[in-house]
């Protein structure tokens, strides 16, 4: 005998992301950003009602402290998370969209050979070096169809960012959040219900194609 082993075939591996993985992360994630969403939503609040002040030319909220003092005062607590409902509901959809389409796509539409490596294996587990192009390719490809799958996401849960938005600053004293510029809502499934009967729910999505939503009229100064 001559000492030498014979060589074996590599043993295959679990893919690196598994649906397992992909749904523990996607969990972790959606703890983490909705934890950041509850904090900053009063700044969200805050900044929403700054910019929207601009409609009447009104002086309202001159200040983040002052407008933390306004809100106190005139809506307590909840006025700081008006809206907060529709904007993690419309975060954690979005998360889990993309997330798994972009799973989806990778596994079933981008992968070539072994995926925790991110090519193909030559036999007997040996990686050749003519793959290494193959791989940068293939990490590329994966890293695009994560930000395709994020805008796809992204423009399927844009109503309920829609109607988070109007809920801030719905009925709150300025002019842009009351009559001719915006009906007052009862609730935010309210909102979203005669949004959907205007057929206004994409209403301000595309950045260069606008128009004036449907039975809107607006007073010009």
């Amino acid at each position: 005998p001559d000492g030498s082993f014979p060589l074996q075939p590599a043993v295959s591996k679990e893919p690196a992301s598994s649906l397992e993985q992909v749904l523990k992360e996607t969990s972790r994630e959606m703890v983490a950003r909705s934890a950041a969403t509850l904090v900053t939503h009063p700044f969200h609040v805050i900044t929403l009602r700054c910019m929207v002040q601009f409609i009447g030319r009104e002086t309202k909220y001159s200040g983040t402290l002052n407008a933390f003092a306004t809100i106190y005062r005139e809506e307590g607590i909840l006025g700081f998370f008006a809206g907060l409902i529709p904007r993690l509901l419309g975060d954690i959809l979005s998360l889990w969209l993309c997330n798994m389409l972009a799973y989806l796509i990778n596994t079933y539409a981008l992968e070539n050979g072994d995926p925790a490596l991110g090519g193909s294996m030559a036999p007997w587990g040996l990686n050749l070096p003519f793959s290494l192009p193959q791989v940068s390719t293939m990490a590329e490809m994966k890293s695009y169809s994560q930000a395709v799958t994020g805008f796809f996401a992204s423009m399927l849960t844009y109503p309920f960012v829609l109607v988070s938005n109007l809920m801030a600053v719905n009925n709150c004293g300025l002019a842009g959040g009351l009559l001719p510029y915006a009906p007052t809502y009862s609730s935010w499934l309210d909102c979203w219900s005669q949004l959907h009967r205007e057929g206004n729910m994409s209403r301000g999505n595309s950045l260069f194609f606008r128009k004036v939503p449907a039975g809107k009229r607006y007073v010009w100064e």
